[in-house]
Order: C-alpha cells, then sequence, then structure tokens
C-alpha cells in the first residue's frame, strides 16, 4: 500500500512537469514549420527578409533613445519635405491709372471758344455786351444786320466773332443769336444796365475790357476789338498795315497814319499778338494808376509816345475814309467799311441814328451801280450825335 501510494505521487509530479515542455516543444516546432514553408515560396528573398528582420531588431535594440523635443523637430522636417508646395499665384497686374486730368483754366472754356472762332492765322474778333445792348431790336440786333447788309462777303467774318459778354443774361441773349459766347465774369460791378460815360462802373468797365485784351494777346490770339455800335458794311482787314503791331481807329485823322499826332479811338483796335504788344499792354495797365481817374483811351493817348519809342512798336492810326464814325464821318459811301457811333453819349442816341444810318445803306445796296457810282447818297444829317 505504502510503495502503491508513492507510485502514484510520482506520475502525478511527473505528469504535471511533462506537459509544459511538450507545449514548448509543439510550438517550436509549428512556427519551424511556418517559417520553412514561406520561405520556400519566396526562395530569392529569404537571406534578405532574415538579415533585415535580424538587423531590424538589433537596431531598434541597440539606437539610443532620443530627447521628445529632437523626435519632434525631425518628425516635423521630414513631414514637410513630403509636402507639394504650391507655386505662388502672381498678385494681379493692374493696369496703369490714367493721367490726371490737365489743371482747370483760369478762365473756364474761353481758350476753347478762342479756337473755334479763330482764323487760321489765329486772329479773332471781338465785342463786348451787357444785358442793355442785347434785349430785342437793340444794338446787337442792328451789329449784325449790318453784317447781313454789308458786301464783299463781310456777313462771313462773324464766323471769326466772339462775343464777350458780362452778365449772365447777356450770355444767355448772346447764346440764342450766335455760335462764339464767352462769359467773363467779374465782381464789385453789375453790369446789367447801361454805364453811364466817365461813371466809376464805367471806368471799371473799360479797364476790365482792356485787361481782357491783354489776356487774349497772352494766349497767343490776335484780335480786331470792335465795339457793339460799329456797323459793318465791309471788310476792314483791307485797310490794315501787315507791318502794323497796333492798328487803332481816329476820333480825328490828320492825314498821316503813322503819325503820334492822331486821336485814338479804342473801339475799333487791332494787335497782333507778341512780346512787344503784351509789354506795351502791361504799362498801358499801369497808366491806369499813373493817371488816375482817365479812362483807357485818354491813357493810350498819354503814353503812346514813350512807349512807341522804348518799344519800336509800328502803330498805324486808320483812315476815316475807311473806318469812319460820328467824330469825323466819311461821308462816301462807295469807300466806307466800318462806321462807329461815337462821339455820342447814351443808348438811345445811338440807337436813333444808327438806324437812319443803315436806312441809307439799304438803300444804297438797292440802287443800280450807276447811282452808287454817282454819290447820289447820303446820310440823314443832322441826327441826334451824326452831323
Amino acid at each position: 500500500m505504502l510503495g502503491g501510494g508513492k507510485m502514484k505521487g510520482g506520475e502525478a509530479v511527473g505528469s504535471g512537469s511533462i506537459s509544459p515542455l511538450v507545449s514548448f516543444v509543439l510550438g517550436a516546432a509549428m512556427a519551424t514549420v511556418c517559417i520553412v514553408f514561406v520561405m520556400s515560396a519566396s526562395p530569392g528573398r529569404r537571406l534578405t527578409d532574415i538579415s533585415a528582420w535580424s538587423n531590424s531588431n538589433a537596431t531598434a535594440e541597440d539606437a539610443p533613445l532620443l530627447p521628445l523635443q529632437e523626435v519632434t523637430a525631425d518628425s516635423q522636417l521630414a513631414a514637410a519635405s513630403n509636402v507639394t508646395v504650391a507655386a505662388p499665384v502672381p498678385a494681379p497686374v493692374q493696369a496703369p491709372s490714367p493721367p490726371p486730368p490737365p489743371p482747370a483754366s483760369p478762365y473756364g472754356d474761353l481758350e476753347e471758344v478762342l479756337e473755334r472762332a479763330a482764323t487760321k492765322e489765329k486772329t479773332v474778333i471781338m465785342t463786348q455786351i451787357n444785358a442793355a445792348w442785347t434785349k430785342p431790336g437793340s444794338l446787337l440786333d442792328l451789329f449784325f444786320e449790318s453784317f447781313r447788309m454789308g458786301e464783299g462777303g463781310v456777313a462771313r467774318l462773324l464766323d471769326h466773332l466772339v462775343i464777350v459778354t458780362m452778365d449772365p443774361a447777356a450770355y444767355e441773349g448772346c447764346q440764342a443769336v450766335h455760335r462764339h459766347c464767352y462769359f467773363l465774369r467779374t465782381t464789385g460791378v453789375d453790369y446789367r444796365s447801361e454805364k453811364m460815360f466817365m461813371s466809376k462802373d464805367y471806368l471799371e468797365m473799360m479797364w476790365g475790357r482792356n485787361k481782357f485784351q491783354q489776356t487774349i494777346l497772352e494766349l497767343g490770339y490776335n484780335f480786331l476789338f470792335t465795339d457793339v455800335d460799329v456797323m459793318w458794311f465791309r471788310d476792314p482787314f483791307r485797310h490794315i498795315s501787315m507791318g502794323a503791331d497796333i492798328a487803332i481807329s481816329s476820333d480825328v485823322f490828320i492825314g498821316d497814319p503813322y503819325s503820334l499826332g492822331n486821336f485814338p479811338n479804342g473801339g475799333f483796335l487791332f494787335v497782333r499778338s507778341s512780346n512787344k504788344t503784351i509789354e506795351f499792354y502791361r504799362s498801358w495797365q499801369q497808366g491806369r494808376w499813373r493817371f488816375f481817374g482817365k479812362h483807357e483811351q485818354d491813357v493810350f493817348n498819354l503814353i503812346k509816345h514813350e512807349q512807341v519809342e522804348r518799344l519800336q512798336l509800328a502803330v498805324q492810326f486808320l483812315d476815316t475814309t475807311y473806318i469812319s464814325g460820328f467824330c469825323q464821318l466819311s461821308k462816301d459811301l462807295n469807300k466806307i467799311c466800318t462806321l462807329h457811333a461815337n462821339c455820342c453819349v447814351g443808348l438811345g442816341a445811338k440807337m436813333h441814328d444808327l438806324r437812319g444810318v443803315l436806312d441809307v445803306w439799304r438803300n444804297y445796296t438797292a440802287a443800280p451801280p450807276e447811282d452808287r457810282r454817282a454819290g447820289k447818297f447820303h446820310w440823314k444829317l443832322p441826327g441826334i450825335c451824326i452831323h
């Protein structure tokens, strides 16, 4: 009994020891079979795979651990190196900015008006009006009528006429009847009504006109200025010398067109643009203060000797046979080109006598040529001013 008991106990102990061993041997055998099977399927990769597997294990085991920060930086660098960077998008090409607009002219649309009206020689005809002279049946109507009744194509000269207006009403009236109108904006004087001769407002108007004429010269234009109470019957340019810097009508003409003894009238005045004539106008403007209280025509007469000598100007005084006026009336209707209602004060008196002048001219142009040549037509004398 005692011997049998040990036997059973030894078997129990031996069975517990053998079971793990058997399990290990069986597991190792199965692993070996699997490895052999895989390597036999890919003989070319056998040694390489085993070597790589062996080396990778060794490397992983032998490699020192890097600090966390270094590993992270390297990882970021590696990741960045694998990122495809998009090509930069070029900035849109902007069109060049347009040039800034030219500065506004201090004269408004004057240069545009002059350019439209000027001849190819850059000459304009100018007159100046206010509202009192633009009313229906007033001086402006008579002025236009004289051109239409004139001879030798004088009406075509209206294409070169610039009407300078002194107030909004005059400008509006001008635009209703003419192409080339300019509004000369001024301050300090109300130009809508008639200005009595030698009044303060009259002097301001005359000197303002003189300054404006200087501006025309400075812009490079020649001008023939005519008062609106000048009737145009024939082309007066044929009587203006090509050599004259200034050609001016005469209240009294003494026979020599270049004698400074003639008495000028600024109501009909031709000036060529040049440095000499611009300088003359500067001196003329200064004469306003040298001879305070006088109008521009009187000052012209006072400075003509010194300025002609200083600037070597050629000044022509126009013969009253052709460029006439009430002061010294031409009675030859076959020769007269223009007739000015000078030496006459007051709008009513001018209107009365100029209507009579146009009546005579109308009859003259309607008459047979032989009657005209015979000198059968004469002005209606006396009038209020004409004599």
